[in-house]
This record gives structure tokens, sequence and C-alpha cells, in this order.
């Protein structure tokens, strides 16, 4: 996990602690939103990426705000919520691209394309991201 650290922060210029939050949102994401098996695969390959998740959803609030609304009537759920929760956490719009990009690529480094394909072919809107 502290590669992938030290990757998205170089890339991003988030602070560690944004970027952990962040791989962590993005990571409870996947779980709940992508193929169990390939994400499973995913996750296995990376150390401490359970612990991540839990925090991601102890502190899941349900939302709130204008994009909170947007993503109620949007369906709820989706690309726009996690974006929702990067940008709560500290993650400005034009770093999402670059932290999905190293996240993904790192996973592919980790567990191949055979893994990889499905997750981000599962979810709508996210190969914008990768």
């Amino acid at each position: 996990m502290e590669e992938l650290l030290a990757r998205v922060t170089t890339r991003t210029g988030l602070d560690a602690a944004t970027a952990q939050t962040a791989i962590g949102h993005i990571l409870a994401f996947l779980q709940k939103e992508s193929p169990a098996a390939e994400v499973g695969q995913l996750l296995a390959a990376l150390p401490g990426s359970e612990a991540l998740i839990a925090e991601s959803n102890a502190g899941e609030s349900g939302g709130g705000g204008l994009m909170g609304m947007l993503g109620g009537m949007m369906g709820g759920g989706g690309v726009m919520a996690l974006g929702q929760k990067l940008m709560a956490a500290g993650v400005p719009m034009g770093q999402m691209q670059p932290l999905g990009q190293e996240l993904f690529a790192f996973g592919r480094e980790k567990v191949g394309e055979d893994a990889m394909g499905p997750i981000i072919g599962s979810i709508p809107g996210l190969n914008q991201f990768v």
C-alpha cells in the first residue's frame, strides 16, 4: 500500500492522508459495485486495503449538500456519488482522473488486465477516470 500511496501523492500532489482516504473510498466503491471475484483479487494484492475500506465505510454519512442532491436525482450512486465522496475528502475535481489512472495502473501491475478489465467494465462511466 505504501508504494501505491507514494505513486498517488507524487502524481496528484495530494497529501498522504487525503490520498489514503481517497484510495479507501475508491476501493470501497469497487468492492460494492464490481464483480466480487476480481475485486477480491485486487484487494488481496493490496495489503492494508481492507483497513482502508473499513475506515471509508465507517465514515459513511449519506452525503449532503448540492452534490448529494444531484447524486440522489441521478440514481444516488455510481461514479457521481464516488466523486462527491472524493471531493468531500479534499480531492479537487482536476485530480480525480490522475488519481484513478494511477490506482488502476497499479492494479493492472499487481493483478493484470484479466482482473482489472471486468472491474472497470462493470461500472458505467468509470472508464473516463482510468
